[in-house]
């Protein structure tokens, strides 16, 4: 029997409803969003706000439920490495990526097909799309279930830390979107690695669960950082991921008004990984950066991950959370 849906205090309308991921809940959400209506749900990386990625209004919609600043673009999500075919242009080295690492946490740059019908907000004007398959079997069902590729940015308020539980959704979300499917926590709690795929090299756009050096094997090309201030990627934004409070980097103590944030040796109020894991440390991170926001301390500080690695990846979240607002 189909569970009730739950809800929470209503934000800025009627609370959103939360439905445990089933297909009476994705049937549910893919008729929203085929009405042109955004839906948050599970994906392997964090939650994501998912519409119709070739309807220009449905994704508008996810823009105006997110504040999200108009010039940055947007992952679409297709359901097949074929359906991916059709919106963007492969070469050897993105079909060598595709091969290894979709369905999985891998985002890749690509230039537009000339016939793909993805609207122009998706892209904010570029002629590149940010594509992924993805994994999670919510986000999978509700692809199958729309038949459409989708539009899908973390499902939160621009800028703010990025959800791994419906919970959080419904925290920074509630009464702004229709739905929220509960796929239970997310399995990565880090945003997709996003790499472009050049003519004769990679750009790291975005460090994320697959690691440099993975993508550069499996492409046989050299990979670098981007360089530059242009946004051409989601997830570019100098300040993002950020909580309310200003956050302090490299702490191994607290002040009295700070929550820390600890990771290994350094305890804290709250810990990524009392063992120094990378891999735990990127699971729990927004969830604990949700904590030390909702703890009403005036500050937070985090205490030093090492940047190999998964390490890399968490530092860029944090750093970008904070960075001055």
């Amino acid at each position: 029997m189909t569970a009730p849906p739950r809800s929470l205090p209503a934000g800025e309308g009627a609370a959103t409803p939360i439905l445990p991921f089933d297909d009476h809940a994705v049937a549910q959400a893919a008729r929203l969003i085929l009405s042109g209506q955004p839906v948050a749900i599970a994906t392997e990386t964090v939650y994501g706000l998912a519409a119709d990625a070739t309807n220009g209004a449905g994704v508008a919609r996810i823009y105006a439920a997110k504040g999200r600043p108009a010039f940055n673009p947007l992952i679409v999500h297709a359901g097949s490495r074929r359906e991916a075919a059709g919106i963007a242009r492969f070469d050897a080295a993105a079909d060598a990526l595709a091969a290894a690492f979709w369905p999985g946490p891998l985002t890749l740059v690509l230039p537009l097909a000339a016939n793909a019908a993805i609207a122009p907000i998706v892209t904010a004007g570029l002629p590149t799309v940010a594509l992924r398959v993805p994994a999670h079997a919510a986000m999978r069902a509700l692809l199958a279930a729309c038949g459409r590729p989708l539009a899908a940015p973390s499902a939160n308020a621009s800028g703010t830390i990025s959800p791994t539980t419906a919970a959080h959704v419904a925290r920074s979300l509630d009464g702004r979107v229709p739905l929220i499917v509960d796929a239970g926590p997310t399995a990565h709690g880090l945003e997709s690695t996003i790499v472009a795929v050049e003519a004769e090299r990679l750009v790291l756009l975005r460090p994320g669960p697959i690691a440099a050096d993975a993508l550069a094997r499996a492409a046989g090309l050299p990979i670098v950082a981007h360089q530059g201030t242009a946004i051409v990627a989601p997830g570019q934004l100098a300040s993002h991921y950020a909580p309310r409070q200003p956050v302090r980097l490299e702490a191994t103590g607290a002040a009295a008004d700070e929550w820390l944030i600890g990771f290994g040796a350094v305890a804290g109020d709250a810990t990524l990984s009392a063992a120094g894991d990378p891999i735990e440390a990127a699971a729990r991170l927004f969830a604990a950066l949700h904590e030390a926001d909702a703890s009403g301390r005036a500050r937070i500080a985090v205490a030093p991950v090492p940047n190999a690695g998964l390490g890399a990846a968490i530092n860029d979240r944090l750093r970008r959370a904070a960075a001055p607002r």
